[in-house]
């Protein structure tokens, strides 16, 4: 377990020998300082858990240093010592943010048990903090910002929301598209019943089979004990699959019984057993290109493409990030246990500037990083970093058409990292033209 760190603000040097040397003994990293100046510098430094503070220090006292240290942190507990204590004194120092005033001399034993106290109540207090956003984060609003695009997905979604028919969520990896199906059950009708999701993309063809639909005992080698599928689970309630279009099509056909009959088999099994669940499916992928191409079943597609949700890309609204952004600062700051961490002008602008291709996952991503290694209650254009890609090369006005075309699938290549799948749904063509192109290139430079 970490060591409690206390910033100890006093001009005497004897007085922070003792209490340094009996805090230290008892499991306390002790920070010094002798000033107000040197005090405000400690605590943006060292971030102390606990500062304990003279009232009377060389450039000022402790009724000056206090909101000033509440200014950095309002989170951390602070003590004030002094020899001269008074009632009203006391009673200044609680309006100023003290947590407690200790008259000097002060006994050790009675600091030690004060300090302990106080580290015990921030940190319950950090508990309940994370607990919050946690529960915040799991209700989090899909449709935060105030651009046409999300303003327009919000009016469908709640049209859509008490509807018993499938629903494709479609958008970029990181939009959202997971939150807005949690969104759609919650509420909706079947909230009191399972939210149930499954990531097709992580698992193989026998692995999604027997999640999906369970299995008996001894239908292979290692079912040694028979298995509630997650169709079960989620009976009466939603069945969320993120990525269908990554769904094996050997598992296909059984998906979409279950969708037309609301029946099924557990692997092994001989009977069919009965489900109610409604499907909220999601994907990156162009599903209808990948039906055309044989890659997904077209009879599937239809089925749960009723409605169709379609999330927009962080780049098609970037009026919007500033929202999202401040949002996402809050929910740091509670989870943290620290008071709001908010954006100096020049980084909003540079937030709205950048293209976002990791969309809102990437945005919370460089957020929190900027707030855990700056430390800082405001933060800059200089403590984002954004994902390095190469910048785009002008083109140019001397090339051929096939130049042309041969560079921009090359730019669209790495942007998608080499997927040829998903770089050819940016580019508006099949799978297989692009295939064709980069082999016909190949060939000529072999």
């Amino acid at each position: 377990m970490t060591r409690t760190r206390i910033l100890l603000v006093d001009d005497e040097p004897g007085v922070r020998l003792g209490m340094k040397g009996y805090l230290t003994q008892h499991g306390f990293d002790v920070d010094e300082a002798t000033s107000v100046a040197e005090a405000q510098e400690g605590f943006r430094s060292h971030r102390p858990d606990v500062a304990v503070i003279d009232y009377r220090l060389p450039d000022g006292t402790a009724m000056e240093l206090l909101p000033r240290l509440k200014e950095i942190d309002a989170a951390v507990p602070l003590v004030v010592l002094t020899g001269h204590g008074s009632i009203e004194l006391a009673v200044q120092a609680v309006k100023e943010g003290a947590e407690q005033f200790l008259t000097k001399p002060v006994e050790l034993a009675v600091l030690k048990v004060v300090l302990e106290r106080l580290v015990a109540q921030r940190r319950e207090r950090q508990r309940h903090a994370a607990d919050r956003s946690r529960t915040e984060r799991s209700r989090v609003d899909p449709f935060l910002g105030t651009s046409a695009a999300i303003q327009a997905l919000r009016g469908q979604a709640e049209r859509i929301r008490d509807a018993d028919s499938p629903v494709l969520v479609t958008g970029e990896t990181g939009s959202g598209k997971s939150v807005l199906a949690r969104w759609l059950h919650e509420g909706g009708p079947r909230k009191e019943a399972p939210f149930v999701d499954l990531n097709c993309a992580a698992l193989s063809k026998d692995l999604l089979d027997s999640e999906l639909f369970g299995h008996e005992k001894g239908a292979f080698t290692s079912a040694v004990a028979a298995k509630q599928g997650l169709l079960e689970v989620a009976d009466r309630g939603t069945l969320f699959l993120d990525e269908i279009g990554d769904m094996d099509v050997a598992v296909q056909p059984k998906l979409l019984k279950v969708l037309e009959e609301q029946r099924f088999r557990r692997l092994g099994d001989v009977k069919d057993r009965r489900v109610d669940v409604r499907l909220v499916a999601a994907t990156h992928q162009d599903l209808s290109l990948a039906a055309r191409e044989k890659r997904f079943r077209s009879d599937l597609y239809f089925r749960i493409s009723t409605l169709i949700l379609h999330v927009p890309a962080l780049r098609e609204r970037a009026e919007d990030v500033p929202v999202l952004a401040r949002h996402f600062l809050a929910e740091m700051g509670g989870a943290r246990g620290r008071g709001q961490v908010a954006l100096e002008p020049d980084a909003e602008k540079a937030l709205m500037a950048y293209g976002w291709p990791g969309n809102i996952r990437e945005l919370r991503n460089v957020l929190e990083r900027a707030v855990l290694l700056s430390g800082a209650s405001r933060l800059s254009r200089g403590d984002l970093r954004f994902e390095a890609a190469p910048p785009d090369e002008p083109l140019g006005d001397d090339l051929t058409l096939e130049e042309l075309e041969r560079r921009h699938i090359e730019r669209v290549m790495a942007r998608e990292s080499g997927h040829v799948e998903r770089a050819a749904t940016k580019l508006g063509i099949s799978r297989s033209s692009l295939y064709a192109k980069l082999k016909g290139w190949q060939s000529r430079n072999s």
